[in-house]
C-alpha cells in the first residue's frame, strides 16, 4: 500500500488478536457448568427475553439508518455538498457499534447462570467467570473499532493516493463513520435504559416496598424483565457507547494531526497513525491486565475493588510507559512533549475513576452517610444523595480542566504565542490525551461489563434458591459491580468531554474543506469589510475571527444557551420516559399479585412474558424522540445560526453536558450503594424502614446512573459528530 510505513500493520493484528482472544474467553466461559435446570430455565428466560428485545430496537434503528443514508446520498451526490464516502462510512460505523453491543449482551446472558453456578464453589472462581465474560465486551468493542478504522483508513489511502491533500480529506471522511457509531450508540443507551429501569423500578417499588419480599424473588412478575434490563442496558447500550468514544477519540485526533503536520507530509503521516498505533499496543496491555484479575475466597469489598484495581492500573502503567517507546520509535515531532499529553489523559482517567469510587463505593464516607440519612426517612435519602452528586462533579470537572490545558500545552512545547502552528499542534495534544485515557479499554470496558453480569449472577442465585451462603457471595460481587459500573461511566463521561472539544477543532477543518469545495465551483466568501476571505490557507483563528467566533458575537451566546438546554431537555425526556414505561410496569406487577392467586405463597406462577412485553414496547416507543432531537437540533442550528451559532451549541452542550452526567451517574451510584449497605445488615437491614427509604433513593437514582446520565456522553459526542458531517450544508446556507 503507497506510503504506508509497516509498524502501521500491528493495527489490524491488534485488532484481530483481540477478537481471538475474545473468542478464546467466550468458548471458555461456555465450557463451564450452567447449574441445575433451574438456574438453566431462568438463564433461557432472560436470553431470550434479551434478543427479542435487541431485535426490536435493531428494526426500530434500521428505518432511522436508512432514512439518514438517503439524506447524506442526495447531499453527496446531488447537492455536492458532502464527501461520496459519507454515507457508506456512515452505515459502517452503525452496523459495528451495533455489532459489539450485540456481541456482549450474548455473552452476558450465557455468563451470568454460570457465574451463580461458580460462585457456589468459591467467590474467586465466581469473580474470575464474570470478570473474563466482561472481557469479551471489552475486546470485542476495541477489536472491531480498530479493525474498521485499519480497513478504512488502507481503502481511503489507496482512493486518494497523490492528493496533495490526501491525509486531510481521508481522516476527515473517516470521522463521519463516528456518527453512524454515535446514532446507534444513542438509540442503543437510551432504548436499553428505559428498559431497564422501567423494570427495575417497578420491581422494586411494588415487590420490595409494598410486598415486602427480596430483590429477585421468582414471585415478583417484573423480575425476568428487570434482568432482561441489566443486558440490554448495561451491556447492549454501554458496548455501543464505549464503542462510538473509542474510535471518535482515535479518529478525531488522526484528523487534527493530519493538520498540524500539514506542512510536512513524513511528519503528518506518523502523527495521524500514532493514535491508532497507540491503541493498538494498549489493547495487548489490556489483556495482560485481564489476566492478573484474581482475588481470595474471604475477600471484601476493599479486597475486591484492589482486585480489578490491579489489572487496570497495572495495563494503564504499561501503557504510559510504552508511550514514550511508541513515539521515540515513530519520529514523530516533540515525541516527548506529546507522550506527556498521553500520559495527561491517563492520569485523569485514574483520577476520575478514583474519584468515582470514592462518591459511590460504600466502603467511604460520601454513601456511608446516604445510608445514615435513611434513619429519617426517604426525603432525606435523595437530598443527600443529589448533594453528594453535585459535590462529586468537582473533581473530574477540575481533573478535566487540568488536563486539557496539560495535554495542550505538552504538545506544543509550552508555546503560548496562539500561532496557528502552536494552537494546531496544542490541539492535537487534547485529542491524544483521549486516546491515551481511552488506550486500555479493553480492560476498563471489562470491569464495567462486569457489573451487570454479576447483577444477573445474583438475581439467578436468587430465583434458584441456591441458599444463603452462595447469595452472599453474589450479593458481593453485584455490589463491586455497581461500583465498577459508577467508575465506568465516569471514565466514559470524562473521555467523552476530551474527545468532543478535540471533535470541536475537527469541525473547524470540515467547514474548511466544505468552503473549499464551494469555492472550486466559483462561491465566494466576504469579510464584513468586502474583502475575500480564501479558506485554502486560513488557520483556525482566521476561521475564528471570519465567522466572528467571540463572546460579544449573540449567535454565538444563544448557541451556547441552546447548547446546555440541550443536555436538561435530554435528561428531562429520557427521566418522563422511564417514569412512564415504569408506571405502566408498577400496574401490571399490581394487577398479578391482584388477579392471580397463589403469587405470594409461590403456588402460582407470575406472567414474567407480560411484563417483558411492557419493557420492550415503553423503550421502542420512549427512545425515538429524544434520540432523533440529538440529531436535528445541530441541523437546524446549523442553518438558522451558521458556524459560529453551532460553535457555541457544541461548547453549551460540552459544559453542561459533561457536568450534568457526572452528577447524575455519581448520585445514581450513591443510592444504589447505599441501599446495598442498608441490606447487608446495617441500619436494620432488609425489610426495615431504613431499608425502603434506601429503596425510594435508589428508584429515583436508578435512571439518574443507568438511562439519563450515561446517555449525556453519546449526546455531546453525536451534536459534534452531526455537526461535522452537516458542515457542507451549513456552508451551502451562508
Amino acid at each position: 500500500m503507497n506510503g504506508i510505513p509497516t509498524v502501521f500493520w500491528l493495527v489490524p493484528i491488534a485488532s484481530i488478536v483481540a477478537l481471538g482472544m475474545a473468542w478464546y474467553f467466550f468458548s471458555k466461559m461456555m465450557q463451564a457448568e450452567e447449574g441445575t435446570q433451574r438456574m438453566i430455565e431462568i438463564a433461557e428466560h432472560v436470553r431470550k427475553g434479551a434478543m427479542a428485545y435487541l431485535k426490536q430496537q435493531y428494526k426500530v434503528v434500521l428505518y432511522v439508518f436508512i432514512v439518514l443514508a438517503i439524506v447524506f446520498a442526495i447531499m453527496a451526490y446531488v447537492l455536492n455538498v458532502q464527501n461520496p464516502w459519507v454515507p457508506v462510512a456512515f452505515l459502517t460505523g452503525g452496523f459495528f457499534s451495533g455489532l459489539s453491543g450485540f456481541f456482549g449482551m450474548k455473552t452476558a446472558t450465557y455468563a451470568s447462570a454460570r457465574t451463580a453456578n461458580a460462585a457456589r464453589e468459591g467467590l474467586n472462581k465466581g469473580l474470575r467467570i464474570a470478570f473474563r465474560s466482561g472481557a469479551v465486551m471489552g475486546l470485542v468493542v476495541v477489536g472491531l473499532g480498530l479493525l474498521d478504522i485499519a480497513l478504512w483508513f488502507l481503502i481511503l489511502n489507496y482512493c486518494y493516493q497523490g492528493d496533495n491533500m490526501a491525509l486531510v480529506t481521508i481522516t476527515t471522511t473517516m470521522l463521519t463513520f463516528g456518527m453512524g457509531a454515535s446514532t446507534q450508540a444513542l438509540f442503543a443507551r437510551v432504548g436499553g435504559g428505559i428498559y431497564t429501569k422501567a423494570a427495575d423500578v417497578g420491581a422494586d417499588l411494588v415487590g420490595k416496598v409494598e410486598a415486602n419480599i427480596p430483590e429477585d424473588d421468582p414471585r415478583n412478575p417484573a423480575t425476568i424483565a428487570d434482568n432482561v434490563g441489566d443486558n440490554v442496558g448495561d451491556v447492549a447500550g454501554m458496548g455501543a457507547d464505549l464503542y462510538e468514544s473509542y474510535c471518535g477519540s482515535i479518529l478525531s485526533t488522526a484528523a487534527l494531526g493530519a493538520t498540524a503536520f500539514a506542512m510536512n507530509g513524513d511528519m503528518q503521516l506518523k502523527a495521524v497513525i500514532a493514535p491508532m498505533i497507540i491503541a493498538a499496543v494498549g489493547i495487548f496491555l489490556s489483556l495482560f491486565g485481564i489476566f492478573l484479575v484474581k482475588t481470595k475466597e474471604d475477600a471484601t469489598m476493599r479486597d475486591l475493588l484492589h482486585s480489578l484495581g490491579l489489572g487496570t492500573n497495572v495495563a494503564a502503567i504499561l501503557i504510559a510507559g510504552a508511550t514514550f517507546v511508541i513515539l521515540y520509535l515513530l519520529g514523530l515531532d516533540n515525541w516527548l512533549g506529546v507522550s506527556f499529553s498521553v500520559i495527561s489523559g491517563l492520569c485523569a482517567g485514574v483520577i476520575i475513576g478514583q474519584a468515582t469510587e470514592y462518591y459511590t463505593s460504600q466502603s467511604y464516607k460520601p454513601t456511608q452517610k446516604i445510608s445514615e440519612a435513611s434513619q429519617t426517612g426517604s426525603a432525606t435519602v435523595i437530598i443527600k444523595g443529589i448533594g453528594t452528586g453535585m459535590i462529586s462533579t468537582c473533581v473530574p470537572v477540575v481533573t478535566i480542566c487540568v488536563a486539557i490545558m496539560l495535554s495542550y500545552l505538552f504538545a506544543n512545547g509550552f508555546d503560548l504565542s496562539m500561532s496557528a502552528s502552536s494552537m494546531s499542534r496544542g490541539l492535537y495534544g487534547i485529542g491524544i490525551a483521549a486516546v491515551g485515557m481511552l488506550s486500555t479499554l479493553g480492560i476498563t470496558l471489562a470491569t464495567d461489563a462486569y457489573g451487570p453480569i454479576a447483577d444477573n449472577a445474583g438475581g439467578n442465585a436468587e430465583m434458584s434458591e441456591l441458599g444463603e451462603e452462595v447469595r452472599h457471595r453474589t450479593d458481593a460481587l453485584d455490589a463491586l459491580g455497581n461500583t465498577t459500573a459508577a467508575t465506568g461511566k465516569g471514565f466514559a463521561i470524562g473521555s467523552a468531554a476530551l474527545t468532543a472539544l478535540a471533535l470541536l477543532a475537527s469541525y473547524v477543518e470540515e467547514i474548511k474543506i466544505a468552503m473549499m469545495r464551494a469555492a472550486s465551483e466559483g462561491q465566494q466568501f466576504l469579510y464584513t469589510t468586502g474583502e475575500i476571505f480564501n479558506p485554502n490557507n486560513a488557520s483556525i483563528t482566521d476561521f475564528m475571527n471570519f465567522f466572528q467566533v467571540n463572546l460579544m458575537n449573540p449567535k454565538v451566546l444563544v448557541g451556547a444557551f441552546i447548547g446546555a438546554m440541550a443536555a436538561f431537555l435530554f435528561c428531562g425526556l429520557t427521566m418522563g420516559a422511564v417514569g412512564r414505561a415504569a408506571q405502566s410496569m408498577v400496574e401490571e406487577v399490581r394487577r398479578q399479585f391482584h388477579e392471580i392467586r397463589g403469587i405470594l405463597e409461590g403456588k402460582a406462577t407470575p406472567d414474567y412474558g407480560r411484563c417483558v412485553e411492557i419493557s420492550t414496547r415503553g423503550a421502542q416507543r420512549e427512545m425515538i424522540i429524544p434520540s432523533v432531537m440529538a440529531i436535528v437540533i445541530p441541523i437546524i442550528v446549523g442553518v438558522v445560526l451558521g458556524v459560529a451559532g453551532v460553535l457555541g451549541l457544541l461548547v453549551g452542550g460540552l459544559s453542561a453536558g459533561f457536568t450534568l452526567a457526572v452528577f447524575m451517574a455519581n448520585a445514581g451510584g450513591a443510592w444504589d450503594n447505599a441501599k446495598k449497605m442498608v441490606e447487608e445488615g446495617h441500619f436494620g437491614g432488609k425489610g426495615s424502614a431504613c431499608h425502603k427509604a434506601t429503596i425510594v433513593g435508589d428508584t429515583v437514582g436508578d435512571p439518574f446512573k443507568d438511562t439519563s446520565g450515561p446517555s449525556l456522553n453519546i449526546l455531546i459526542k453525536l451534536m459534534s459528530m452531526v455537526s461535522i458531517v452537516m458542515a457542507g450544508l451549513t456552508v451551502a446556507c451562508m
